[in-house]
């Protein structure tokens, strides 16, 4: 399933069509870790040809434009939305609509993909007015099949609106892989004091909550010690053990299985035990009241994508860089970062907070590379 549109261009075509623009370098460092002001689709051409990035980001995290027509300023600190005014520094112009937009978009997919390492992962965050024509351009580029989720996030508390609709307090980040193998670091998040409650009812005689699970799950097997009786007790027809016969025997004695009054033995699960519950497709991560940069996404956000889409020699790439948090989130973790962003006010956002960065418990110097695109060659874009 594709989008047609006028002016969509091959992928070949918006490769090709890219002026090879070099990068100055303004400032060097014996790490990695890259911030470049450009033009993003200048900058991602030059890290394919010539920083030979290819195939080596196992984690990109984009906050493009939502397609708002709205301009973006920063004034005495202080990050605001203005439309049709002259107030403030301008932090970026959000002012490509319809199919503009998406080829703007698809432009810069089609490069992060050749970027992206096979077990690589990109979550592009976007809203609920344009996400759904954003997710046929993903598929048509990864791959519908490198699908992986429409997770929904909620950004800010319920607002009153006059409109007639229902209020919105939720964007969305899609979530896709390069390959059917990507990094999968899974998180885990706390259980709260009413899951403990609802999850794990029983209570055993040292005071220790749990709850149960069958021993037995679907599908016979005809051989095997997982089809052999256990204390004189078959599976239930079509039905196998979900261990063999002698780790039965073996969790029975160490009084991990609850019988019942008739006879039915269940494994026990410990709360004690489980490090959490498995993160689902709906996060609360609610953005900055007093953001210092235009749409500034929650740092948790970030650390959680981090950490389960790339280990600690990952690349992480985010060519929307804005106020850094990426950077930021990557830097306290331990992996290698690259952040791209045109706006000269995002740059001294980002250079002040990769300053100083607190991680582990102590407060380190940010060292980094610092390149500049050398010419304007394409004209300004929203980024």
């Amino acid at each position: 399933m594709q989008l047609q549109y006028p002016n969509k261009k091959t992928s070949q075509e918006i490769f090709d069509s890219i002026p090879n623009v070099p990068l100055e370098i303004l400032k060097t460092s014996n790490n990695s870790n890259m911030l470049i002001q450009a033009n993003n689709l200048l900058a991602l051409k030059q890290l394919i040809d010539n920083y030979d990035l290819a195939g080596k980001i196992d984690l990109v995290y984009i906050d493009p434009p939502f397609a708002t027509n709205n301009t973006f300023t920063i004034s005495e600190g202080r990050a605001a939305t203005i439309s049709n005014s002259s107030k403030g520094a301008i932090a970026y112009e959000d002012t490509l609509r319809g199919f503009e937009f998406i080829e703007f978009l698809r432009e810069r997919l089609v490069l992060l993909k050749k970027l992206l390492s096979d077990k690589g992962s990109i979550y592009l965050h976007i809203d609920y007015k344009i996400g759904h024509y954003v997710k046929i351009i993903m598929d048509e580029i990864f791959g519908i099949e490198n699908f992986r989720n429409d997770i929904t996030r909620i950004k800010c508390n319920p607002k009153n609106f006059n409109r007639k609709a229902y209020g919105n307090i939720k964007d969305l980040i899609l979530f896709y892989s390069k390959t059917d193998e990507p990094i999968w670091n899974e998180v885990r998040i706390p259980y709260t004091e009413e899951d403990k409650q609802k999850l794990f009812p029983k209570v055993d005689k040292q005071g220790k909550r749990y709850t149960t699970i069958p021993l037995h799950a679907p599908g016979e097997t005809l051989n095997g010690n997982t089809s052999k009786p256990f204390k004189g007790i078959l599976p239930p027809k079509g039905r196998h053990w979900r261990s063999d016969v002698s780790i039965l025997e073996q969790w029975d004695s160490e009084g991990l299985i609850e019988w019942s009054d008739k006879g039915n033995p269940r494994k026990k699960i410990f709360f004690d035990d489980r490090e959490g519950k498995k993160m689902q497709d709906i996060w609360e991560f609610k953005d900055p009241q007093y953001p210092i940069y235009p749409t500034e996404k929650n740092i948790n956000l970030l650390h959680s994508i981090i950490k389960t889409s790339s280990n600690e020699d990952s690349y992480v790439l985010d060519c929307f860089a804005g106020s850094g948090t990426t950077l930021k989130a990557a830097q306290q973790l331990g992996r290698k970062w690259i952040g791209i962003d045109q706006s000269e006010e995002a740059i001294k956002v980002i250079q002040k907070r990769m300053t100083n960065i607190k991680a582990d418990l102590f407060t380190q110097e940010i060292d980094f590379n610092f390149l500049k695109q050398t010419e304007v060659s394409l004209p300004s874009c929203a980024i």
